[in-house]
C-alpha cells in the first residue's frame, strides 16, 4: 500500500481527479515520490526580507550570515543541533500534505532526554505525552526499527528497536515506537547531507523533526518561518543558505551535561 503525503480530504480530491481523468481515457503515469510541490522563495527576497526587519534583529540580539557552500552548511547546522540547539529549517519548496518533511521544519537532537521539554519551552508549548518524531537516514531503518519501508511522507509508525530506545529518548514514545520518516538523498539531497553530517558527528543518522509552527499553520513564506523564530526562543534559523542566530542563551553551556545524560 502506498499512502500519499496528504492522505486526507486534499489527497481524496486529487484522487478522484485522477480516477475521473483514467474513467476519461487520460493516461495517468506519475508517481509522487516525494512531497515538496508547494512554493519557494529566492535569496534576493530572503535579503530584502533580513534587512527590512534590522531593528527587530537587533533587538532580539540575531546575527546574521551566508554560507553558499552546503557541506560548511549542513556541518555548521550539524554541530548546532548535537550542541542541544532548536533549529528552524526553511529551505527550497514546502511540503504539500500535514508533515514537516525536512524543507519547513523545526530539528532538534534526538538523544537529549529533555529535548521534548526544550522544544515545548521554547517554542510548541504542547501537551507532554505528544511524541516528537524521527527523521531517519533511509539506509540505516533496519538498524533502527524493527520494520523496514520505505516511509517518506512520515504517514506510519513502527517499532523502535528495544536497545535503541536509549539512545534516541527524545523521538521514542511511551510504547516504544516512532512515527518515523526515512530520508533519500534523491527526494531531499540537502536535508539528507544535514543528516549525514549530524550522523558523524554522533554516530546517531537521526534527527527530530517537527513542523515549523507555534500552534498555528506550519510556515510557507519566509516572512511566517521570521515571525515564528523572533517570537520563540528558537536558536537559529535557516533560511536556504542564509543562517539567522541568536546570541547564546545559555542553554548550550549546559549541553554536554544533558547530552552525556541521553547518551
Amino acid at each position: 500500500m502506498h499512502v500519499k503525503s496528504a492522505a486526507g480530504d486534499a489527497g481524496g480530491a486529487i484522487g478522484a481527479a485522477f480516477v475521473a481523468w483514467r474513467n476519461a481515457g487520460g493516461k495517468c503515469d506519475f508517481v509522487m515520490d516525494d512531497a515538496f510541490w508547494g512554493p519557494s522563495s529566492e535569496a534576493d527576497e530572503i535579503a530584502a526580507l533580513l534587512a527590512d526587519r534590522k531593528e527587530e534583529r537587533d533587538a532580539a540580539e540575531c546575527s546574521v550570515s551566508i554560507e553558499p557552500n552546503e557541506a560548511k552548511l549542513t556541518e555548521k547546522v550539524a554541530a548546532a543541533i548535537a550542541d542541544g540547539k532548536v533549529i528552524g529549517w526553511f529551505q527550497g519548496r514546502a511540503e504539500w500534505g500535514p508533515r514537516a518533511l525536512g524543507n519547513r521544519s523545526i530539528l532538534g537532537d534526538p538523544r537529549w532526554a529533555d529535548m521534548k521539554d526544550i522544544l515545548n519551552r521554547k517554542i510548541k508549548r504542547r501537551e507532554s505525552f505528544r511524541p516528537f518524531a524521527p527523521s531517519i537516514l533511509k539506509r540505516a531503518t533496519g538498524e533502527w526499527f524493527e520494520e523496514v519501508d520505505d516511509v517518506p511522507f512520515m504517514m506510519q509508525v513502527f517499532q523502535i528497536r528495544e536497545e535503541k530506545r536509549e539512545e534516541i529518548p527524545a523521538v521514542t514514545h511511551v510504547d516504544g515506537s516512532g512515527r518515523l520518516q526515512t530520508v533519500s538523498a534523491d527526494a531531499n539531497p540537502r536535508y539528507h547531507r544535514l543528516m549525514e553530517a549530524f550522523e558523524a558527528k554522533t554516530g546517531v543518522p537521526i534527527v527530530l523533526n517537527t513542523s515549523f509552527n507555534e500552534n498555528e499553520p506550519v510556515v510557507n513564506l519566509p516572512v511566517e518561518a521570521l515571525n515564528c523564530f523572533l517570537r520563540t526562543k528558537m536558536d537559529l534559523l535557516v533560511l536556504g543558505d542564509t543562517l539567522v542566530e541568536r546570541a547564546d542563551s545559555g542553554d548550550a553551556g549546559a549541553s554536554n551535561t544533558r547530552e552525556t545524560e541521553a547518551a
